[in-house]
């Protein structure tokens, strides 16, 4: 299970993820909700163990250690970070990826016999941005998972390729109920859908209330003071 108890990371002038706290269950979809992008994409570093939490605790399996997190996780199409580039074609995108999976795993991946087996051999000449978001969703959580060790999939706005929920939520709720190999998912989006009845959570949802209470006015204070409270 992962566990996030208030994380929160330091920004220059306001936190770049105020604190929040969640829980990702194997065999669950959570879906955590955040204005802006800069927000969910520390978080979705921070769940994945990419990134270091200024405060707040961070485990998997009862494992506090980030390199753990780390080992456990990948992190999906996270913009400006691991996102593909536009004009890489499928098939060197799935080269590059099958490339950096430990050698104990590896194997024989090649890229030609990977795209068969998985059905992929229809957009293989393709480049990445020509794929429509349901295919993309597929292809990159379907080459996370080549690696065996990962138990954790954690997703950075996978709403942003499109406004219709059915472009990716109907995939991640396949591989999270997938009894065959139990997963923890968690996608971080802008909104959640309107018809999701699952687990979810909102980025800052600990947050304590009084490190948003105004200071009170008094009579004292100057106009110049007055706009800046505002």
């Amino acid at each position: 299970m992962l566990s996030a108890q208030q994380l929160q990371i330091n920004g220059r002038r306001d936190d770049l993820l105020p604190a929040t706290s969640l829980q990702a269950r194997r065999g669950e979809l959570l879906l955590v909700a955040g204005d802006g992008q800069e927000q969910r994409t520390a978080l979705a570093l921070a769940l994945s163990g990419r990134m270091r939490p200024g405060s707040g605790l961070l485990s998997w399996d009862n494992n506090a250690k980030t390199k753990k997190v780390r080992m456990a996780s990948a992190l999906v199409d996270s913009p400006g970070v691991n996102e593909p580039e536009q004009h890489l074609s499928v098939r060197d995108l799935v080269t590059e990826d099958l490339a950096l999976i430990p050698r104990r795993y590896r194997g024989a991946l090649l890229s030609k016999p990977w795209l068969k087996v998985n059905s992929f051999e229809d957009i293989a000449g393709l480049w990445t941005e020509q794929l429509p978001a349901s295919r993309r969703i597929e292809l990159l959580t379907t080459l996370a998972l080549a690696d065996p060790a990962t138990d954790l999939l954690v997703l950075d706005s996978p709403d942003r390729h499109s406004a219709d929920p059915g472009a990716w939520l109907p995939r991640l709720e396949q591989l999270a109920s997938d009894a065959g190999r139990p997963l923890a998912v968690v996608a971080v989006v802008s909104a959640l859908p309107d018809t999701w009845t699952g687990a979810a959570a909102v980025i800052g949802n600990s947050v304590s209330p009084s490190a948003h209470r105004p200071e009170p006015a008094t009579h004292e204070a100057t106009p110049s003071l007055q706009r800046t409270a505002k």
